[in-house]
């Protein structure tokens, strides 16, 4: 098992992000997580990263805890994050963005970092881009350095952020063929508004809302359950397909 989530919870006052929220994730399967604005999805992120402290629950990797630990901790223990609005050091190269992955987050140094920070670039598509400053590249080479920044940081367990939004029809293809290509030696979690790239690459999708999981199964079963119809399209759980 590399990922074990047990009853996960967060309030900010009256308002719940997270709401007694379990997950199993092995390596080499991806899980597609959707939901409407404000049900959670960003929290969960934040909670796995430790970038905000749970109120209850626990956290494991590969059988390690990861609660109570801060986000630089769990990141050498193999969480990394892809985010939905990539944010490069634009005045760097693409092979130095990586290589900051590599030496910051993973903790490494000197040829592993190097060698580390071009396999990434190779894993996602950006070997010929490598001495380009990353500022200049176009809207779906940034987010290809995004994912690769995340792999330079050598994880376990791989977090994508909507990296698929924004992007024309052609480059979702191209972004599902790389996800599919890293949920090969990652466990990844995908939050994703794209409903068909999500069908293309989760093994199981997760519905959240208002901070509780409401539904998880494989995507077909979730993409035509009345509840997802429910939510995102207002048609009463009860009535007629």
């Amino acid at each position: 098992m590399s990922l074990e989530v047990r009853g996960l919870c967060k309030a900010y006052g009256q308002v719940v992000v997270a709401d007694r929220i379990d997950i199993d994730l092995p390596l080499g399967q991806c899980l597609g997580v959707i939901g409407p604005n404000g049900a959670g999805k960003s929290s969960l992120f934040h909670l796995l990263t430790g970038t905000v402290a749970a109120d209850a629950g626990h956290i494991a990797l590969d059988g390690k805890a990861l609660s109570g630990l801060p986000a630089h901790r769990r990141a050498r223990l193999g969480v990394a994050r892809a985010f939905q609005v990539p944010q490069p050091f634009g005045h760097l190269s693409v092979f130095q963005n990586a290589l900051a992955a590599a030496t910051f987050a993973a903790g490494l140094r000197g040829e592993a970092a190097a060698s580390a920070a071009q396999e990434a670039l190779e894993r996602c598509g950006l070997s010929r881009a490598a001495d380009k400053l990353a500022g200049a590249l176009p809207l779906l080479d940034r987010k290809r350095l995004e994912m690769a920044k995340a792999v330079a940081a050598q994880p376990r367990l791989l977090l994508l952020d909507e990296v698929a939004g924004g992007l024309t029809e052609r480059e979702v293809h191209q972004m599902v063929d790389l996800v599919d290509e890293l949920k090969q030696r990652y466990a990844v979690i995908w939050i994703e508004h794209i409903a068909h790239a999500l069908r293309a690459v989760a093994d199981r999708i997760m519905v959240l809302h208002f901070g509780r999981k409401l539904l998880e199964d494989t995507p077909a079963e979730v993409m035509d359950s009345a509840i997802v119809r429910e939510i995102y399209m207002g048609v009463p759980a009860n009535a007629a397909a």
